[in-house]
């Protein structure tokens, strides 16, 4: 059987998944919940520094998008920082990792960008015996206004200089959390590694405004009349998060720092996604307020399944498998040719595929053959592009099929090379025909 304990940057759990700091991780109640589910580990929400705590809206605070059946594809969060005592929460804590020795407990901070006040919380911290802690430099509304969250996260010299004061007052390992509302995530990124930080963590949420209310003309969700920007999560976010992730993992700057994905983990497949691009383990938050902390079973269950079948031991079999495969586009291979084929037992003739390329396409398939209602793939205009592979409601009807080194592509008149062959050489390319010259 797979073995998938967890030993991200020296905290152990008994899995990599982890519940992400969000309102399910506020308070004593709500950790032992996960933990007794058998979430791996927990990043308990968002520590302020010790005064009167941040005060949240008393109304809606979600925005949300669905798909056609109803089921939610991201959430737009209004909420800020736990509102809860210090005091409080720190107490809960050091009850909590007492309780549940063998489960990872990592504290979220945000603080002031003020050296004394990172130095007067960390010893506070500390004494809870928690396994590590989060700076919360992602947070977009709310706290952002005030100086903190993704304010600090989009000025890489903050970050650094922040990370290096919490290595120098903290024995625990630093995970640095990043914003993704940033134009490249690998400055923040080198920045923390620069500044000490032991790992990273993303992506936080991004900035967002689901939808408006076309009755009271208000950004939803709607307090007194009035919305505001808030954090975009859940499904819809994934494909932004494994580029984030993939972006840091193969940087040669940052290549080797821990990663901890963030970001639509709703199944053991999207987790198993975050490992192969050089996650070291997953955060969960959507799912979790979606479906019940009992989701965490499936995705255990699904996952160590997976890695039976494919022969993977261990999770170090599976983290970072895939980062040697993202390339930047000018490094594909111009000579690699694929056609889309129809299975005509299985297509149900609906015709989405013919629309799709008829209309935004290539115009590369039949809607009709000899009078009937028909659909072939054109050969000899098939550019290969697999939109109707997406757009067909039947799964595996459509898929694209390589030609062999030596075949004919009929689009173009000419033979298969085995050759490898990118844009930096390619002789459309005008830097490459410069470079000749």
């Amino acid at each position: 059987m797979a073995d998938i304990r967890n030993n991200f940057v020296g905290i152990k759990s008994p899995n990599p998944f982890w519940l992400a700091s969000a309102p399910p991780t506020d308070k004593a109640y709500n950790v032992e919940r996960a933990y007794k589910a058998g979430w791996g580990g927990v990043v308990w929400k968002t520590l302020g520094e010790e005064g009167p705590p941040v005060v949240n809206v008393n109304g809606p605070r979600y925005g949300a998008i669905w798909g056609a059946d109803r089921r939610l594809l991201g959430l737009n969060n209004i909420e800020l920082i736990t509102d809860r005592q210090l005091q409080l929460n720190l107490q809960e804590m050091k009850q909590v990792k007492k309780n549940w020795p063998d489960r990872a407990l990592v504290a979220s901070i945000m603080v002031p960008c003020v050296e004394e006040s990172w130095k007067a919380i960390l010893p506070a911290v500390e004494e809870t015996e928690c396994d590590g802690i989060e700076l919360n430099f992602g947070c977009p509304h709310g706290m952002s206004e005030r100086g903190m969250g993704s304010a600090v996260g989009q000025v890489p010299e903050y970050i650094e200089m922040v990370a290096r004061w919490c290595k120098q007052y903290t024995r625990m390992p630093v995970i640095v959390k990043l914003t993704p509302n940033i134009t490249d995530i690998r400055y923040p990124a080198r920045a923390a590694k620069k500044g000490g930080a032991d790992a990273v963590s993303l992506i936080n949420t991004i900035s967002s405004i689901t939808s408006v209310n076309l009755d009271s003309f208000s950004p939803e969700p709607s307090i007194d009349g009035k919305g505001s920007h808030g954090g975009y999560c859940g499904p819809a976010v994934k494909p932004i998060a494994l580029n984030m992730v993939a972006e840091i993992a193969r940087d040669p700057q940052t290549a080797g720092l821990p990663i901890s994905g963030i970001g639509g983990v709703t199944t053991w497949r999207d987790a198993a996604e975050f490992l192969a691009l050089g996650a070291g383990n997953v955060q969960v938050c959507t799912a979790a307020m979606t479906y019940g902390f009992k989701v965490v079973q499936e995705m255990i269950s699904g996952l160590s399944n997976w890695m039976d079948e494919k022969g993977h031991r261990s999770l170090d079999d599976i983290i970072g498998r895939a980062t040697p495969n993202v390339t930047d586009w000018q490094y594909l291979n111009l000579n690699y040719i694929a056609k889309a084929h129809i299975d005509q037992d299985a297509c149900i003739k609906c015709g989405r595929c013919h629309i799709a390329c008829e209309d935004t396409s290539h115009q590369a398939i039949t809607s009709m053959v000899d009078g009937a209602r028909h659909f072939e793939v054109m050969e000899d205009e098939c550019v290969g592009c697999n939109l109707c592979v997406n757009v067909c409601p039947v799964e595996g009807c459509i898929t694209m099929v390589p030609l062999e080194v030596g075949a004919l592509d009929q689009r173009t008149g000419k033979t298969v090379s085995p050759d490898y062959a990118n844009w930096t050489t390619h002789p459309n390319n005008p830097m490459a025909r410069q470079a000749a010259e």
